[in-house]
């Protein structure tokens, strides 16, 4: 600080006096000034209020509502005694009630950008804007491997929160997060970018977080992120603590991923992901040196490639070591990863490989792999909110796992689960994703019977 800076004589006299005495710490006021200045040498000083203006009525509180049954019997997992002795009108219900935060970004449309762990699950979704009107909310999509989800609303006069480049963001750069912690109502905190391209939380297939300081904390998930021109950089979504509270460790899904995503669940309903065929693992120092590749090389290195897959009709081998996609450097194996997830279907991307210690170059389609995983909608109506993925290799298992089925769906009315393994189609088996596939289409007046397999033991489940 400059030693010959005078501050205003009513700067002075308005601040805080400290006393420490035995008894503590006590405060007061001057008694020849009772509030802060507005100015500072004729210059106002630095407020967040003008943007927060334009910036809060755009993120909502949301509001889920999922009603649990209680069990009354260990026949209620079982499809068959569901079905045949009416145990649906038997068990009990509590309703289970959450909060979290959401961010309107088409306000023509009224789609709103929030968390899939807010929703997820929820009979009942209702949204209350900034200004105290509450509207139930329409679901549109959601995924989990994002941790996204975009519901819709029909009201008038919403506000937006545009999306910002967040690839051009720079650790130390100034954000504020709005969200509904705790339930207390619209709450705004700031801080900085800690860190970007963080990865390593539980659950979730593609991370490149944004880590804040900025407080987070329960009921923040699926707020808005901003930067000081009040776009939106990011989707809260997690902290870290050991306590439960924030602990200044927050992380954000970055607008690039939230704007991906978004697009693909208002098309689709799904997120359609393309595909290299490719499995990689992190250039270590140790790869570097066994490779004779100098030390500033980064990048992933080829672990295997899938038989007739986009890499292999593009020439790509094992011990290959990628080095940019698309343009942009590959830091590591989780980085080439969500970059991979974010390219569209049927697009063409450069691809930039070191192969016997020469630099190559090769364009690659992006290309949809079907047998590794497919939206049950896609094949049937009355799979509409079913996710089937293939079997892992290491699960030395035939069949079709069902990952998700999202509740009050036709296929969760009947029965059908999560970690279900599909054995046969109306009596068919099916050993594979590909062979489940060519059981359809089927008509609309024939049932579809599945036969699963859960926990040991077989059920019948039918979809009429």
């Amino acid at each position: 600080m400059n030693r010959d800076m005078k501050l205003p004589s009513n700067f002075v006299s308005a601040l805080l006096a400290l006393v420490v005495t035995g008894m503590g710490v006590m405060m007061w006021w001057s008694p020849l000034g009772a509030a802060l200045p507005h100015s500072v040498d004729g210059q106002p000083l630095p407020s967040l209020a003008p943007l927060l203006e334009e910036v809060t009525p755009a993120v909502v509180n949301v509001h889920t509502r999922t009603r649990v049954q209680v069990r009354t019997s260990p026949f209620m997992d079982d499809p068959f005694f569901r079905r045949f002795f009416d145990f649906p009108s038997m068990p009990r219900e509590r309703v289970q009630q959450s909060l979290g935060s959401g961010v309107i970004v088409d306000a023509e449309k009224g789609h709103i950008l929030t968390n899939n762990h807010v929703i997820d699950g929820a009979d009942d979704i209702a949204v209350t804007l900034h200004d105290g009107r509450e509207y139930s909310a329409e679901f549109i999509g959601s995924e989990r491997d994002t941790d996204l989800a975009v519901i819709r609303i029909q009201a008038d006069s919403l506000a937006e929160l545009p999306l910002s480049d967040s690839d051009r963001l720079r650790v130390g750069d100034f954000v504020v997060a709005v969200g509904n912690p705790f339930g207390l109502g619209q709450t705004v905190t700031s801080g900085i970018v800690s860190a970007l391209g963080r990865s390593g939380l539980r659950g979730l297939e593609y991370q490149n977080f944004i880590q804040t300081d900025a407080s987070i904390n329960p009921g923040n998930s699926g707020g808005a992120l901003i930067n000081l021109a009040g776009e939106l950089i990011g989707i809260n979504t997690a902290i870290f603590t050991p306590s439960g509270g924030n602990v200044g460790i927050g992380f954000a899904i970055p607008a690039a991923t939230a704007r991906h995503v978004m697009s693909q669940l208002v098309q689709f309903g799904e997120v359609r992901r393309g595909s290299l065929g490719i499995d990689v693992q992190d250039l270590t120092s140790q790869l570097r040196e066994a490779l004779e590749l100098p030390e500033t090389m980064r990048g992933a290195v080829i672990t295997r490639v899938e038989r007739d897959s986009a890499a292999e009709q593009a020439g790509l081998r094992a011990g290959d070591i990628l080095a940019r996609l698309d343009g942009r450097p590959v830091q590591n194996a989780n980085h080439f990863r969500h970059a991979e997830g974010l390219l569209t279907v049927g697009r063409e991307v450069e691809l930039g490989y070191w192969r016997d210690g020469r630099s190559h170059q090769v364009s690659v389609e992006i290309v949809e792999d079907l047998d590794a995983r497919i939206s049950g909608r896609r094949l049937d109506a009355r799979l509409d909110g079913v996710s089937l993925i293939r079997v892992p290799d290491r699960a030395h298992a035939q069949g079709v796992v069902v990952e998700v089925v999202r509740r009050n769906t036709p296929a969760w009315r009947a029965g059908l689960r999560g970690g279900d393994l599909v054995v046969a189609v109306n009596r068919q088996p099916v050993r594979s994703l590909s062979e489940f596939r060519t059981q359809f289409p089927l008509s609309a007046d024939r049932e579809l019977v599945l036969e699963i397999r859960r926990r040991g033991a077989g059920y019948l489940v039918i979809l009429e």
